[in-house]
């Protein structure tokens, strides 16, 4: 065999697997063995104990009906007892309470057979067993009203031969249950095994940075497949949060590059160029306004990666949102009116929803200003708030042609500005579907024109 030299040998159990094999295989055996063992000595007792529960209740039956009967019904009793027992494997024998026999099939009471005990095992002299002189039988002594002492038992050679014949089944089917179990175990610990180090193979691999790698799951799962199923769902959700990191941060790398090269440029230009304290004040504020747009553009990153995380829900409420679009409308009318805009709120009674309000009314203030920003100069903004059926529509619209159906997919991803015409960084309707998303919202855009509306339905709505 391979494992008789001794460097193999310690080379194949120096294997982790196989430790992990015999480790987890050793002890299912052992819990095994256990059971079976622990089983085959109830089947044991249960049966060695089975025979001694019948013969005494046989014995206070005996007695009982011995007992009743007087003393010249008695004798005849007992013999016709003792000729009805075929096998003649029952001793009856009566006793005065001297112990001398009256009659029966047995010379006298054993010693160690106590009055009124259940039963005792011991050796009685029979009287109608030609040649044979001693045997072995289960015995009980009963007193009779009248002082006499009754003596009931059964012999024990059959019993003996039944529980040799239980004993042999139970050695025979013991040493196949514990090769069975040692086979099972053994298997069972190296398909746990297999299974522990498929586990620990993946943990390795995520530690590297292999964020692809799975677990196998088959089409009929298990537990342990189910368990797998999981941890894959898990590792899909934390891919895409790492994707989404990096895709921050990639964005960040991107929309910063320009307007910090520009900010340097102007700076140095500024150095250059300025000849007075004005001038160079100038330039500082220059500067100071190009990096607030810096930071906006961070802040609102950051806004959007941690409504994405649901981390604003323990904050939710009851919101009454015509309140809130109203709210929305009077913060814009004084910028709509320097623009020369017509804002036309129209707003309806509408169920009230479960949500953040500061959100909710930056959500609704990023379409109102999205729409006087990218719709036709002194023209209308229209915001309407409509109840169709147990649900709640806000509606924004300007004037002009709205998104193209080509690029609705895109408006809502960070940076992408259909129009660059106009200032802004293309976080507004990104946090928009943010904010949407966290409330279970839909935003959707009109089939033709400009509107966009964050649509409520009952079943969105959180408790």
């Amino acid at each position: 065999m391979f494992l008789a030299d001794p460097r193999v040998r310690a080379t194949f159990l120096a294997d982790p697997r196989v430790r992990a094999t015999w480790r987890w295989g050793g002890a299912i055996a052992v819990l095994l063995m256990v059971q079976s063992v622990v089983l085959s000595g109830l089947f044991w007792l249960l049966a060695s104990n089975s025979h001694r529960h019948t013969a005494e209740e046989a014995f206070r039956a005996d007695c009982r009906t011995v007992g009743a009967l007087h003393d010249a019904e008695r004798h005849a009793a007992l013999r016709r007892m003792i000729a009805e027992d075929i096998h003649r494997d029952r001793f009856l024998a009566l006793f005065d309470r001297n112990g001398r026999l009256l009659d029966g099939n047995v010379a006298a009471i054993p010693p160690g057979v106590v009055v009124g005990r259940s039963s005792t095992v011991a050796t009685v002299s029979p009287t109608q067993l030609p040649g044979k002189t001693r045997d072995v039988a289960r015995l009980a002594v009963c007193a009779m009203p009248d002082g006499d002492r009754l003596l009931t038992g059964v012999d024990l050679d059959e019993a003996e031969e039944a529980l040799r014949v239980v004993e042999r089944s139970l050695i025979i089917g013991l040493g196949l249950g514990l090769l069975l179990a040692l086979g099972v175990g053994l298997i069972a610990g190296r398909r746990a095994a297999r299974q522990v180090d498929s586990v620990r193979q993946l943990t390795e691999a995520i530690v590297a940075g292999d964020l692809d790698v799975r677990l196998a799951v088959g089409a009929r799962p298990d537990s342990f497949e189910l368990l797998c199923a999981h941890i894959n769902t898990m590792l899909d959700r934390l891919q895409v949060l790492v994707s989404d990191v990096r895709v921050i941060g990639d964005d960040i790398a991107h929309q910063l590059r320009t307007p910090l090269t520009r900010l340097r440029a102007r700076l140095e230009r500024g150095l250059r160029d300025a000849a007075d304290r004005a001038a160079f004040e100038q330039v500082a504020e220059a500067a100071l306004a190009e990096i607030d747009t810096l930071l906006g553009i961070v802040a609102a990153l950051l806004r959007v990666r941690e409504l994405e995380d649901h981390a604003r829900r323990s904050r939710f409420a009851t919101i009454d949102l015509a309140q809130l679009v109203a709210d929305a409308c009077e913060l814009h009318t004084p910028t709509a009116e320097d623009r020369g805009i017509v804002l036309h709120c129209d707003i309806e009674h509408a169920p009230a929803v479960e949500g953040d309000a500061s959100l909710l009314i930056e959500a609704v203030s990023n379409l109102i200003d999205n729409a006087m920003k990218f719709g036709p100069p002194g023209g209308t903004v229209r915001v309407a708030l409509q109840a169709e059926g147990d649900a709640a529509v806000i509606t924004v619209a300007d004037d002009g042609d709205g998104v193209a159906p080509a690029e609705r997919s895109l408006v809502t991803q960070r940076f992408y500005r259909g129009r660059h015409d106009c200032a802004g960084a293309g976080l507004g309707l990104s946090l928009v579907k943010a904010i949407a998303d966290l409330h279970g919202f839909a935003l959707a855009f009109a089939d033709q024109g400009s509107a966009v509306s964050l649509v409520c339905r009952p079943a969105a709505r959180l408790n």
